[in-house]
């Protein structure tokens, strides 16, 4: 399979030290991060064509995506600001 964009990692390249340290000591984190890797997974899975998805749904998962990630941002910032 190709590179998935979007990966947390991409989002967050300054900070892959806070991801990982977050995923490992912060439950709610690592739930979110999780989370999104799944919605993140199958929105590439849809746009590869390789999985069927109606609109709406693609669309749905999306929406989903983005409420993840500005959670998780924010828990990033309070993490480089502590």
């Amino acid at each position: 399979m190709s590179h998935t964009p979007h990966e947390l990692r991409d989002e967050f390249p300054d900070a892959y030290d806070i991801l990982h340290e977050l995923k490992t000591t912060n439950a709610h984190f690592a739930a979110l991060a999780d989370r999104y890797h799944d919605v993140n997974r199958e929105i590439h899975r849809i746009e590869a064509e390789v999985e069927p998805a109606s609109d709406a749904h693609a669309e749905d998962l999306k929406k989903q995506r983005l409420k993840l990630i500005d959670e998780i941002s924010q828990l990033v910032a309070s993490a480089k600001a502590a």
